[in-house]
């Protein structure tokens, strides 16, 4: 543990985790843990088998499909953007042009 960085207790289904990090990084890892208890009980609620690792496991495939998905579709938005705004200087540039 480096000398900024101090312990946080993070609780996953009851089951509580120490894990360091900097005073600036936990607030997001306190959110990440909150997340993924939630992920985590909801699956248990739905499933016959509840074993924490095999929770933690499919909470953690569930939640990086939601990531890789949200990637994929801001590369999209970010190319249609980009398209536009290249469209639009295009316009702009014709338009003081003097021709």
């Amino acid at each position: 543990m480096s000398a900024d960085s101090e312990p946080v207790a993070l609780k996953l289904l009851d089951r509580e985790f120490l894990v360091a990090c900097s005073e600036q990084e936990r607030p997001g890892l306190l959110a990440a843990a909150a997340l993924l208890d939630a992920k985590m009980r909801e699956l248990r609620a739905a499933s016959r088998t509840p074993g924490f690792d095999r929770l933690a496991v499919l909470a953690a495939l569930s939640l990086t499909h939601e990531l890789v998905d949200l990637r994929q579709r801001h590369a999209v938005q970010e190319r249609v953007l980009s398209e536009g705004l290249a469209a639009l200087r295009q316009r702009l540039q014709a338009a003081l042009d003097p021709g």
